[in-house]
């Protein structure tokens, strides 16, 4: 049964942390707008169809098509104290950001300078009071082995302070198994001390939360709603305390679920497995978190109890929240 009563200010000022965003997917239409008019860059198609996709592939250009208009380190700066702003205005008081450099242009080849124009951002929100964010630099699925090492040895090298984790994305099916060819990078990202998290099982079923967990010794997984699939899997992630960012308009926006009534959220919850409640990419998906919360309580019928413990499992399991 529905909550009766969902109090929007209570869930919006309900400290919570957020563990499963991109930067990337967090510009609305008009930034972008306003960016490529700042840089003199025509818009691929109109302002109001700039979020109309084909398909995954087509998505994952226009990602390296928007963040190649932040090409200076005010830009970049910009974008992660707005990131900021909008969080704290959720409720969240500190998170974990996911950035994929392979999608920055301008800044290939310049990884320590596009962590430290990200780093100027959050520095300068911190001091405003506002939610305070760690990054999780992301390999790409159609990266090479040797890409992905020597990704994670720049940035043990530079021993970034504001990065917490490695993370991988990209499309899980297009890319098949990846497992194998990432082990060794995740492996020396652990060694490093860095902290790990792996998209899987959203595209994947189990069989890829198998290869996060025994491969990439993952500590949480982006997604993992298809764990669901497999009891003995579930039972897993209950044991060795394995979280899950869970997204659930993303999830249904990709076809993973039809509904969110079908959406396992609350039946991995009450399994015992860590759930947290995350946006993915809510500039493309126009959610912010707080509304991801009202609406999982509103499906779902959650208590403020219930609200209250999902949000103190979003801390718990914050890289940012327990660095290392």
């Amino acid at each position: 049964m529905p909550a009766a009563h969902i109090d929007p200010d209570f869930v919006r000022m309900l400290p919570k942390a957020e563990v499963h965003v991109h930067l990337e997917g967090c510009f609305s239409p008009s930034d972008l707008a306003s960016l490529a008019a700042q840089h003199g860059e025509p818009l691929p198609r109109p302002v109001e169809q700039l979020f109309d996709f084909a398909g995954f592939d087509e998505f994952l250009e226009f990602l390296s098509w928007s963040c190649g208009l932040l090409r200076t380190v005010d830009d970049v700066a910009a974008a992660a104290y707005s990131y900021a702003s909008r969080a704290t205005a959720s409720g969240v008081v500190i998170a974990d950001i996911i950035v994929n450099p392979t999608h920055w242009a301008s800044w290939r080849g310049d990884l320590a300078g596009l962590i430290g124009a990200l780093d100027r951002g959050f520095s300068a929100a911190e001091v405003d009071g506002l939610a305070s964010v760690g990054l999780c630099i992301s390999i790409l699925r159609l990266q090479t082995a040797a890409e992905a090492v020597q990704l994670v040895d720049e940035l043990i090298a530079l021993g970034h302070p504001r990065v917490v984790a490695l993370s991988i994305d990209g499309n899980e099916a297009l890319s098949g198994r990846t497992g194998p060819r990432f082990a060794d990078a995740f492996r020396r990202a652990g060694a490093g001390g860095l902290y790990r998290t792996v998209h899987a099982g959203e595209s994947s079923g189990p069989e890829g939360i198998r290869d996060a967990l025994d491969l990439l010794g993952a500590d949480r997984l982006d997604h993992g709603v298809r764990a669901i699939e497999d009891p003995s899997l579930v039972a897993e992630l209950v044991d060795r305390g394995i979280p899950l960012g869970i997204c659930p308009t993303s999830n249904l926006t990709l076809g993973v679920f039809p509904s969110w009534q079908q959406h396992p959220l609350d039946a991995l919850r009450l399994a015992g497995v860590r759930v947290s409640v995350n946006s993915d990419d809510p500039g493309f998906l126009a959610i912010d978190l707080a509304g991801e919360y009202e609406r999982s309580a509103a499906t779902f019928g959650w208590s403020d109890d219930t609200l209250r413990a999902v949000a103190a499992t979003s801390l718990d399991v914050c890289f940012m929240n327990n660095r290392r």
